[in-house]
């Protein structure tokens, strides 16, 4: 076994390639996708000497586990988890190296959500739009990992940064999503405005990557009706008829009909993606830039 692969041996419950994206293509109906934790993927690829451009597994909860073919260097990060390689207990949060044949397990998050996983070389799929990345909504991509799947990498090249070891904040009880009114906030009554950034949300179990959804209290609207579609942005702040806010994430559609009260700045939004459901979310207003 001495080619650059790696076979799944446990997909996890949603496992998928991610990297920065196909952004620029909402024009032809295509979401922008990628890595919901931006920064920790951009980490994880800079432990192993990768460009940050590199793709890399994002997994949900449960973790996965892999067999590489060939001896790589990989790094775990993003949501903290314990990582073994062949039953093994091995750093999280720095550069390891996997021979070849060995079982890297990567283990249900401690806290967060969603751990990524990158390996010397990059996940070498084929693009498709000048992205590797697994979109939920469109189906581009490759398909989310399953039992028996085996993933080609790249060849590793250099010179890029490396670090042994780096920190890496871990999610907040609380997620605080600063938020600037509009376009259709006229579309609600001024209380509806007071309760969203005012009154505290919790983070629904039905979230995935085309939206964090809200539990909490009801925004009313002014206005009755619906909007044509429009366009949709990352961060977008969506109220759907049961008037609990939805904040759109990487996978979102490029197009809706339902009004927008605000929108999410994208600094923000890799801790809504670490958010676990029940956590408390608050809505801060902030000035236009």
């Amino acid at each position: 076994m001495t080619d650059r692969a790696l076979a799944v041996v446990r997909p996890g419950a949603l496992t998928t390639v991610q990297d920065l994206g196909r952004p620029g293509h909402a024009h032809l109906g295509v979401p922008r996708s990628g890595a919901l934790d931006a920064p920790a993927a951009a980490l994880v690829n800079r432990l192993v000497g990768n460009p940050r451009e590199a793709a890399v597994l994002e997994t949900t909860v449960n973790g996965c586990a892999v067999r590489p073919r060939s001896t790589v260097t990989v790094a775990v990060g993003g949501a903290p988890c314990p990582v073994t390689v062949d039953g093994r207990p091995v750093a999280w949060g720095a550069p390891v190296r996997v021979s070849a044949g060995a079982l890297l397990d990567v283990g249900a998050a401690v806290s967060g959500v969603r751990s990524y996983v990158a390996f010397s070389g990059g996940i070498a799929v084929e693009p498709v739009l000048g992205s590797r990345s697994t979109d939920l909504l469109s189906g581009l991509g490759p398909a989310p990992l399953t039992d028996g799947a085996v993933l080609p990498l790249g060849q590793a090249t250099g010179p890029h940064a490396r670090v042994d070891v780096a920190p890496q904040p871990g999610p907040a009880p609380e997620l605080l999503l600063r938020v600037t009114p509009g376009p259709r906030d006229d579309w609600f009554t001024p209380d509806a405005l007071r309760t969203l950034t005012t009154r505290a949300y919790r983070v629904s179990p039905a979230s995935n990557r085309v939206g964090l959804r809200t539990e909490g209290p009801v925004l009313e609207r002014a206005r009755p009706g619906e909007l044509p579609s429009e366009g949709m942005v990352l961060g977008a702040v969506q109220v759907p008829p049961d008037g609990r806010p939805v904040v759109f994430l990487a996978d979102h559609p490029t197009t809706g009909g339902y009004p927008v009260i605000a929108v999410v700045r994208a600094a923000d939004l890799s801790a809504a993606a670490q958010a676990r459901p029940g956590t408390p979310v608050r809505f801060l207003p902030v000035r236009r830039r």
